[in-house]
Parts: C-alpha cells; sequence; structure tokens
C-alpha cells in the first residue's frame, strides 16, 4: 500500500532536484529515504527561498511519486556523497500552505504546525495529499 510523505528542503534546492528528477532530504541521509518506497507520493514543503537563508517561502514546492529503485549515493566534490531517490515530478504549481492550512489533518488544531516539519519526512494521510495536488494543480493519474 503506498503512502504519502512530505518533506523539506529550501525551494532553491527543491526546484534543482525536480529539474533533475531526483529528491534528497536531511542533508543527504540515507536512513530517511529508505522509509519511501517506490509508488509513494511526496510532496515537498520549502520554509526558505534558498538553503541558510532568511528568504521565507512557506510553500509547497513539488509533487510526484517515487520510482522504482532504491536509494542511491551519488558524489558532489568535496566529499560530500548525498543519497537520492528518483522522482516523477507532475506538473504542478508552488503554492503558499496558509490557505490550505485550515483543510490539513497534520494541522487541524495546531498552533505551531511548522514545528513537524524540523525531523524530516513524515506520513501523511489520503485526504491531506488530495488537498495540496488539488491545490498546486497536480494529476496523479499518469
Amino acid at each position: 500500500m503506498s503512502r504519502n510523505w512530505i518533506a523539506v528542503a529550501s525551494a532553491e534546492h527543491v526546484r534543482i532536484g525536480r529539474a533533475a528528477g531526483f529528491m534528497q532530504v536531511c542533508h543527504g541521509k540515507a536512513g530517511p529515504l529508505r522509509r519511501i518506497k517506490p509508488g509513494d507520493r511526496v510532496a515537498y514543503y520549502s520554509p526558505t527561498v534558498e538553503f541558510g537563508g532568511k528568504n521565507k517561502s512557506q510553500a509547497f514546492t513539488a509533487i510526484g511519486i517515487i520510482e522504482h529503485g532504491d536509494p542511491y549515493q551519488v558524489e558532489m566534490g568535496g566529499g560530500f556523497q548525498p543519497f537520492r531517490r528518483d522522482v516523477y515530478w507532475l506538473p504542478a504549481e508552488e503554492i503558499p500552505i496558509r490557505p490550505i492550512l485550515g483543510r490539513l489533518e497534520f494541522s487541524a488544531g495546531k498552533q505551531n504546525w511548522g514545528y513537524q516539519f524540523r525531523f524530516g519526512p513524515f506520513s501523511i494521510s489520503d485526504h491531506d495529499m488530495n488537498v495540496i495536488a488539488a491545490a498546486m494543480g497536480a494529476d496523479f493519474t499518469r
């Protein structure tokens, strides 16, 4: 059975992964990517525009389906060898989170709704993924 995930990265980093067909989380750690399986759906939330920057994004910036295969490691230079997973990214618009917060189960009744984004990818309900997909104009039937 497929699961739904929220991953977190700066909008700048998400755009790089989206253009190249991959996802990377938690500064390239493999463990979180091993919990995510082929066929699972993922949406990226970007708290900031650039990594380490102060310019807020607070938006969903990509949505897609995990492709077949296991997490793999790449060489990025300087000894940095992050793990990645291939993703089929859907055509979608980046959308701010605030207008849909009231319709998401994972944030319902939580004043500090952003706290859970700090700990890596987390699972969400089909309902929440469908709300996010509809707001982004994404269609999971491919």
